[in-house]
């Protein structure tokens, strides 16, 4: 849900004008003139906008009745005080004329309305009266308002330029404006600025029928995209995991996944193109006094040639749901393999190139097979998993539970994951624990790091050791926390012998 801190307010502003000192002649009658009313008490406008009146220091709201509506009794006195008002100022002139021809004006309106005539001038029983021009400074300029129209909101005084959005820079001429702190904004500028938008299809998340911003957003990458788009058929790529943008295209891998151009550029395609990375996580486990003297073949393979591999095993224990990654064989059979990295089309993989591979069993592992088309990491993370399968059996560990078996093989995934993202020679939490008996990764792993990593690629590890950590399933998820407390308390060394003899993590 998304809810921001800010007012709209409607008719946010009352709207003055300032008169020159020749219309202010009448100031002095229209101030007696407001006086002789404040004695009556009435309520408010009702939230109406205010009118103006074109008088310096004063404006009046909307009426709430007029002269006519008075009681005959106070019609009575009004007209009394009228007379002597006009009385008084025609002895203080002492001129030939008496009133004079401003007075004229004001005096026919008055006859006016004695004879029934219906009057136009606002009558308000609460007069708004404002400070003297000396005090009215604009909010916005600091300078003093002269004469002409002005503004009045958010506790100030405004010329009507400077009253601006604080987004655009231009003036505020809407009858309605949002205000963030003490900050006006055009709805519109304040919308795009704090109105979250999806990073799919990049319009405006829309409310939900309670009224409020609702919307998904990826736990790793922050990605927010409306909630339409997990069943529209939007990709999402089979390596991060984000959903495909509407201003990016993803390369469909024709098996049904897509990649995003970013895993793209560092995918690893073809079996001999992956060979060195294999060599290089021999070497890793070779450091950590793990060494597989058997030569395991390792092939990369389709979605396809994959399920049809795990169908063919015996006994293929538990697989990662929603899709299986690698597989460590150990039944004879034959594989697709992928002979030639395919051309990279528009949107698509073209001129696809397989051969059939007959696996013979030499040994407890027949072969290890990784999907394509997956980033260099996260198809040397599962390497690095399925390697351990092979270790386990080719070192006489029988009968492991899912959870424990599973686990074990996610933490050597892991901590070879850290030793390619994170800096200095420490690659694992167990590694201070079990110093005497492994050593330091740093050199093992420099011969087959590829120079500097881009901070994509960085990112993208950071992201697959996430994935590690945070899987939900009992045997990856589950497995792997229990297995990361034991060799982070015991060692690695230590908590391989332990389940060997027990079968069981270490307390």
């Amino acid at each position: 849900m998304y809810s921001s801190d800010v007012s709209h307010l409607s008719q946010p502003c009352i709207y003055g004008q300032m008169e020159s000192p020749d219309n202010q002649k009448k100031s002095g009658f229209m101030k007696w003139f407001s006086k002789l009313f404040k004695g009556s008490d009435h309520g408010t406008t009702n939230g109406r906008r205010p009118q103006v009146v074109g008088e310096e220091n004063m404006f009046w709201r909307a009426p709430s009745r007029s002269l006519d509506d008075l009681p005959r009794a106070e019609n009575e006195d009004l007209d009394r005080a009228i007379a002597l008002s006009l009385a008084e100022n025609a002895k203080k002139r002492n001129g030939p004329r008496g009133l004079g021809y401003e007075d004229d004006d004001f005096t026919g309106g008055i006859q006016e309305r004695l004879g029934g005539i219906p009057s136009f001038f606002p009558y308000n029983p609460n007069p708004i009266q404002l400070l003297p021009r000396g005090y009215r400074l604009c909010g916005g300029c600091k300078q003093e308002i002269g004469y002409g129209h002005y503004l009045s909101c958010m506790g100030t005084f405004w010329h009507p330029h400077c009253f601006r959005c604080y987004s655009c820079g231009q003036a505020i001429r809407e009858s309605e404006f949002s205000l963030s702190g003490s900050y006006p904004y055009h709805k519109s500028c304040y919308k795009d600025l704090h109105h979250p938008k999806c990073d799919v299809c990049h319009q405006f998340i829309p409310t939900n029928l309670a009224g409020l911003i609702e919307y998904r957003a990826h736990p790793f990458w922050g990605q927010k995209y409306c909630p339409s788009h997990e069943h529209d058929g939007t990709p999402r790529c089979c390596s991060c995991e984000r959903m495909e943008s509407r201003s990016a295209k993803y390369i469909a891998l024709g098996d049904g996944r897509s990649l995003c151009l970013e895993c793209l550029d560092s995918a690893v395609m073809d079996t001999g193109e992956c060979q060195p990375l294999y060599h290089a996580i021999r070497d890793f486990y070779e450091g950590m006094y793990m060494k597989i003297d058997q030569q395991i073949p390792m092939l990369l393979v389709e979605r396809q040639a994959l399920n049809e591999a795990m169908e063919g095993e015996k006994d293929v224990g538990p697989h990662h749901m929603p899709e299986t990654r690698g597989l460590c064989l150990s039944e004879e059979q034959t594989v697709s393999s992928i002979l030639k990295k395919p051309r990279i089309g528009k949107n698509r993989i073209l001129d696809m190139r397989t051969y059939p591979q007959k696996l013979i069993r030499r040994c407890e592992v027949t072969a290890i097979l990784v999907l394509y088309g997956l980033p260099r990491l996260l198809t040397g993370s599962i390497l690095a998993h399925e390697l351990m399968h092979g270790w386990l059996r080719l070192k006489g560990y029988r009968n492991l539970s899912p959870e424990v078996e599973e686990g074990i093989c996610q933490i050597l995934s892991h901590m070879w994951l850290e030793s390619e993202v994170m800096p200095g020679p420490s690659f694992a939490p167990s590694s201070s624990s079990s110093s005497n008996n492994a050593p330091s990764s740093s050199s093992s792993s420099s011969s087959y790091k590829k120079g500097g990593k881009s901070e994509i690629e960085k990112k993208l590890g950071g992201f697959f050791m996430h994935q590690i950590a945070n899987d939900i399933s009992p045997a990856y998820g589950e497995g792997f926390r229990a297995a990361h407390v034991a060799v982070n308390r015991y060692g690695l060394r230590r908590t391989l012998d332990h389940i060997r003899h027990t079968g069981k993590f270490p307390i």
